[in-house]
């Protein structure tokens, strides 16, 4: 027996030894592969002064370029670094992909070891830094790391300071996923906790108020700015009349007009009455709407590719972009991955539909902003087959030849400029074409005063980011985001009220008022957290982050709840993610409240009475899983005698 555990000994060390060595190889090759991309950078971008005007001599010339005096005139600025641009710079401009730093803030070259498993994710999983900036000649990017404000900082000007020395110095336009949420999910939103906490855009609904939705756009924007952000890709415009779809939480609920006045104050709250160095441009999504998923199934999956309008609703959809995003003169526009089946002359997904994409968006509906298709819808990578839903057969040079044929100027979360490169040397896309998108991209880039100065100030980012104001003003919008379903003489609850609670972070900001209590034998109330139920689903990486299928509580779950229920007077608090079905609860409970990202802190202010509930809901509760299943994915309000309707809210007077 000794002599088998020496061998396995023996043999587990080779094992681990050969490993090593491969590990070792597979390191130095690397960091060569990194030496050598960023050799391709020329040197550092010199401020010249000719009389008495300061300039950055972006392409390194030793004179004032057209496209480097911010005196001249935006389109002349454009036309200007078009001339001088290479087929391989133009194709690289015309793509948008993810991008991951360290934690220090410096680009992420090499693989890193970390107990976080998204950091190790993206060290593995995404190209380098040098090779999308120095080889591939991109400069637009999305960050989806949750790092402090000063990191993110310090990582644009690092990376702007790599941008500064490519041929022309043209610089790098960071994007990002809403980061004021409390929800993390690397496919939708990032959380990041030096930033000012607020509802979701539901919540935003929930509130009425537009007012607010402009004061969170603008104080978004400094929070983005303090640190380099310069696109904001939202918000969502989506219409939530199918209640299953795993993405509700992004929209601003199931009605058009709703939709359409929030859409248009958070726009230009983000990018003020015009776009400018100020700014952050906005890319709404998703056109002409993402909602109606047929049987609610989301098309960052396979199973979820299709649109379904069995109400013939196709119009309703598209009310949010025409009343709410364009008059707010949204920058850029972004279609979704599904198929509108049978909407249009072939059944593709939106990215790839000319009808959707030219006849309708562009020459119907008169928008000549940058038009980018979601992400990853062209080729194949570590995370997944690309979404190229209708269009499967077609090979990805093709996929980007009919994309660009759609009309499309932009192509997210890919990295091949090659396929544009090879398209236009081979007659099939003309180089005229390019320009135009060239054209539409480079214009917010001058508009956004990147071209004259992309850096940030590095001290003052956690200063800005976060503040005590910002962080007041969300905790408002909470309080004023949060629906009171149900009161059975039981709220507000009185000073000095004994409450067990559960499901609550931080239960002891109870004791602020009342009394927290260890059991629900020793409380005179009992107060209970819940989340909006779902399937749990893992056959695709992203299926762990998005909340879809199911919204009623399984056996084991419901009961338990009631369980509790039964013990004291109860207020259930749920926070909805989607339209979950609460009857039997609701029948129990002497108090249902719903929330969209309201604190514990705020939640106790507001069950005594210091805030009074006014809210309203951003679409209605279904009464079962029945009712849910015979709705139309695309009309709103359809439920069979729904729990509570689209509007419903109460107040304490």
């Amino acid at each position: 027996m000794k002599k088998v555990f020496k061998r396995i000994g023996i043999a587990l060390l080779i094992i681990i030894g050969i490993l090593i060595i491969i590990g070792i190889v597979k390191y130095v090759k690397r960091s060569k592969m990194v030496k050598d991309n960023y050799a391709l950078l020329g040197k550092e971008v010199e401020v010249i002064k000719l009389n008495d005007y300061s300039f950055r001599d972006l392409n390194k010339n030793g004179k004032l370029d057209v496209y480097e005096d911010e005196r001249a005139g935006i389109d002349e600025r454009v036309d200007d670094i078009l001339n001088q641009m290479t087929l391989e710079e133009k194709a690289g401009t015309m793509f948008i992909t993810m991008i991951g730093m360290t934690k220090d803030g410096e680009p992420l070259d090499m693989p890193i070891i970390s107990t976080e498993m998204m950091d190790v994710m993206i060290s593995t999983m995404l190209p380098t830094n040098s090779e999308l900036i120095a080889r591939k000649k991109i400069n637009n990017f999305n960050i989806i790391n949750g790092y402090d404000a000063d990191i993110l900082a310090k990582y644009n000007n690092n990376i702007q300071k790599l941008a500064e020395r490519t041929r022309l110095g043209i610089p790098i336009t960071i994007a990002t996923d809403p980061r004021h949420g409390t929800k993390n999910n690397p496919g939708a939103s990032i959380f990041t906790s030096s930033f000012s906490q607020w509802p979701s855009s539901l919540g935003l609904a929930a509130s009425r108020d537009t007012v607010l939705v402009r004061e969170f756009g603008d104080i978004a924007r400094q929070e983005y700015n303090a640190v380099g952000i310069r696109l904001a890709l939202h918000p969502m415009a989506d219409l939530a009349t199918e209640p299953r779809w795993g993405r509700i939480n992004g929209t601003f609920g199931e009605d058009a007009h709703l939709s359409s006045i929030m859409t248009k104050a958070y726009v230009l709250g983000f990018q003020g009455d015009s776009l400018d160095n100020k700014s952050v441009a906005c890319m709404t999504k998703h056109f002409s709407g993402g909602g109606p998923q047929k049987d609610g199934e989301d098309p960052h999956f396979p199973y979820g590719k299709e649109q379904a309008y069995p109400g013939d609703n196709f119009d309703y959809h598209i009310i949010p972009f025409i009343k709410g995003a364009f008059p707010a003169k949204t920058a850029q526009i972004m279609p979704y991955y599904g198929i509108p089946i049978d909407q249009t002359d072939e059944n593709v997904a939106f990215a790839f539909n000319k009808t959707i994409i030219t006849t309708l968006l562009r020459d119907s509906l008169h928008f000549n902003g940058v038009i980018c298709t979601d992400w990853n819808i062209i080729s194949d990578g570590k995370m997944g087959e690309g979404r190229a839903w209708g269009v499967e057969n077609l090979t990805p040079l093709q996929r980007v030849k009919k994309v660009l044929e759609a009309g499309c100027d932009q192509f997210g979360g890919e990295s091949v400029p090659e396929l544009i490169i090879e398209l236009v040397n081979s007659k099939q896309v003309s180089e005229k074409r390019i320009d135009e998108s060239i054209k539409r991209i480079l214009k917010d880039k001058f508009r956004l005063g990147l071209f004259d100065n992309p850096y940030v100030e590095v001290s003052q980012a956690l200063k800005i980011t976060g503040n005590q104001e910002f962080r007041k003003k969300g905790k408002q919008a909470q309080g004023k985001s949060t629906v009171l379903l149900k009161n059975d003489n039981i709220l507000p609850l009185s000073k000095g009220t004994k409450i067990y609670a559960e499901g609550m972070l931080n239960p002891e900001v109870l004791n602020t008022y009342g009394q927290l209590v260890n059991k629900a034998s020793e409380a005179d109330i009992i107060v209970k957290r819940l989340v909006t139920p779902f399937d749990e689903r893992t056959a695709f990486f992203l299926e762990r982050f998005f909340h879809q299928g199911r919204l009623y509580y399984n056996d084991n779950e419901k009961q338990a709840i009631l369980n509790l229920i039964n013990k004291k007077p109860t207020i259930i608090v749920v926070n909805l993610e989607r339209p979950a079905i609460l009857t039997e609860i609701n029948e129990k409970a002497k108090g249902l409240i719903v929330d969209f990202g309201t604190s514990d802190e705020v939640l106790a202010e507001i069950i005594f009475g210091n805030i009074n509930p006014s809210a309203k809901m951003p679409f209605e509760l279904p009464s079962s899983w029945e009712a849910v299943q015979k709705q139309l994915e695309d009309v709103p309000y359809d439920s069979e005698n729904p729990l509570y309707p689209f509007g419903h809210g109460l107040s304490y007077n």
